[in-house]
């Protein structure tokens, strides 16, 4: 799906809600880690790369709007969507003044989240370019083309960069070598052979996991290879 690669994160204490949050959001092709507090989140953020903060109000611990403007603080400038039951004038500005960029009110329609979630992204850049690919230990930059294996940077040619993006956006598909030539070749890929393909994912390989200790690629008999 287009959207698995851009990362959600949910903080929502009744976790009924933050399941049906979770399983709307899976369905449109996002990926989405839930959290029932503010606990972990900043440790979370330091890790990760989300694209997104859809986050409760009333919360245990840090109330939601303080949560965001201590991360407001600390220099984080990821888009945040308030869920909240708090329907107040003055709760909304104070919503909007902590750093929030859109609010939606309990109860809510998940079709409605869907729609501004995905409203947020595209404004944001997210669905027309992603900057960041991250998968298992791999992190490609898409602007400076680079790639690094937690953290450390690894030198791929232009050729390997071109058939890991291929790869990393069609996890756990099944792509076939006519596809692969098409889309990492493109023009020049009429005078490649399958056993060029072949060797350029065995030295792609042998790059990013060269003691097959994470085993990503799989060949599929009569079709190509699968990524996972």
């Amino acid at each position: 799906m287009q959207n698995e690669n851009i990362e959600i994160v949910v903080i929502e204490d009744e976790e009924d809600i933050l399941e049906l949050i979770e399983y709307h959001l899976g369905k449109e092709g996002y990926s989405v880690t839930g959290f029932l507090s503010t606990e972990n989140v900043e440790q979370f953020l330091e890790e990760e790369n989300p694209s997104l903060i859809i986050s409760d109000r009333n919360l245990p611990g840090m109330e939601g709007s303080k949560f965001v403007t201590y991360l407001r603080e600390l220099g984080y400038d990821i888009p945040v969507i308030f869920l909240t039951a708090k329907d107040k004038d003055s709760d909304l500005e104070e919503g909007f003044a902590a750093g929030g960029d859109d609010y939606i009110y309990k109860p809510f329609s998940p079709k409605e989240l869907v729609l501004r979630v995905n409203a947020l992204l595209k404004r944001s850049g997210m669905l027309q370019k992603q900057e960041r690919i991250k998968y298992k230990h791999l992190t490609m930059d898409l602007v400076k083309k680079v790639l690094t294996i937690d953290g450390e940077p690894v030198t791929l040619t232009n050729l390997e960069f071109k058939l890991l993006h291929t790869f990393m956006k069609h996890i756990d598909q099944a792509l076939t070598r006519d596809f692969l030539r098409d889309e990492v070749w493109g023009t020049e890929g009429t005078e490649v052979n399958d056993n060029a393909v072949n060797v350029a994912i065995n030295r792609l390989k042998n790059k990013i996991d060269p003691n097959n200790e994470q085993n990503y690629f799989h060949p599929v008999w009569g079709v190509g290879y699968n990524f996972h």
